[in-house]
């Protein structure tokens, strides 16, 4: 089973790229349509959730 990184970029992502400036990890890639967030280096710091004009930007529900 794979990593779920702590936040997920939404279809309303308007491919901005001030998450991807905004994120100390280099976990936001752009790659695909929403951007790809990195499981393996998000750290959930939520810089990119703040910075993101559209709120494309979730937490994602850690699993009970």
């Amino acid at each position: 089973m794979g990593l779920t990184a702590p936040v997920r970029v939404t279809r309303r992502c308007a491919g901005c790229g001030a998450c991807l400036l905004t994120c100390p990890e280099h976990a936001i890639r752009p790659h695909g349509d929403p951007l790809t967030v990195l499981a393996a280096r998000c750290t959930g710091c939520g810089e990119c959730i703040e910075v993101c004009p559209v709120d494309a930007i979730t937490e994602v529900e850690a699993a009970p």
